[in-house]
């Protein structure tokens, strides 16, 4: 009897070492993995200034992922965003930097920095045609988006010597987000950050400004299945009136700006 008493009291240690252990591995990329992430030598001067007005430790653990994950940061130009994923995810995880031409273009200084003489971690650079994502389904366990989901509403417009006239349409923001769906593995996570914009302005001026609503921002992503499970007031900043272009100098960077983390449903 004693014996089989020793038994079932070295079998419940074991499982509830089992279960302690799972609880920690499930909760390992938290705000302090992240801030290890942001602490390793060698990472860009560039990355270091723009960590205080990005402030990933507070948006990073949002994506819900441990280590081993595979993510995937569309959109993410010079690749801020997809080193530090790559740090928190470690060497059994995978980042996909995705890019089109013109997120390429845009991110090439930073690109080239991370990337010619350095080896930035487990990043695949992914760059597509316009909003073509090729990621295939149920591939991800989570995907972010870091102030470029309003570009996907902006309509083209040209200076035509007196004002910006329209000279194409809007991309197809359903085909799009749809992709962000089906790629993501069931009870995965979706996050946004986004310059905030004026509600009380008209769609096309704020997507002008390259900002977005963030009512807007909800509706659209939950329209294709998402939904939303957290949020964060990390970036806000009340002292931006949310009229200027993000690229006036008097607010480039300091930005109010919403972070939104959807779910896809678990099966």
């Amino acid at each position: 009897m004693r014996s089989d008493l020793q038994q079932c009291f070295t079998l419940l240690a074991f499982v509830g070492a089992v279960l302690s252990w799972t609880s920690v591995a499930a909760a390992e990329i938290d705000a302090a993995a992240v801030r290890r992430a942001m602490s390793v030598q060698g990472r860009l001067p560039d990355d270091l200034a723009r960590d205080s007005r990005s402030k990933p430790a507070a948006v990073i653990p949002l994506l819900q992922i441990a280590s081993g994950a595979k993510v995937v940061d569309i959109f993410g130009s010079g690749g801020y965003y997809s080193e530090l994923l790559a740090g928190v995810v470690g060497a059994g995880g995978e980042v996909w930097l995705h890019n089109n031409d013109g997120f390429e273009a845009w991110g090439i200084n930073g690109l080239r920095d991370r990337f010619d003489e350095r080896d930035p971690g487990n990043i695949k650079r992914h760059t597509r045609s316009g909003i073509n994502l090729d990621l295939g389904e149920e591939t991800m366990d989570a995907a972010i988006i870091v102030m470029a989901l309003h570009d996907i509403y902006v309509i083209p417009k040209r200076y035509n010597g007196e004002e910006y006239v329209p000279v194409g349409r809007p991309a197809n923001s359903r085909y799009f987000l749809e992709q962000i769906y089906d790629a993501l593995k069931p009870g995965s996570r979706f996050v946004v950050v986004e310059h905030a914009g004026d509600p009380m302005m008209q769609s096309e001026e704020v997507f002008d400004l390259h900002r977005m609503v963030e009512a807007k921002a909800r509706s659209e992503v939950e329209s294709v299945g998402f939904r939303l499970v957290e949020s964060s007031d990390a970036l806000r900043n009340p002292k931006d009136d949310r009229s200027m272009i993000v690229f006036d100098s008097d607010i480039k960077g300091q930005t109010d700006r919403f972070v939104l983390s959807f779910e896809k449903p678990p099966n």
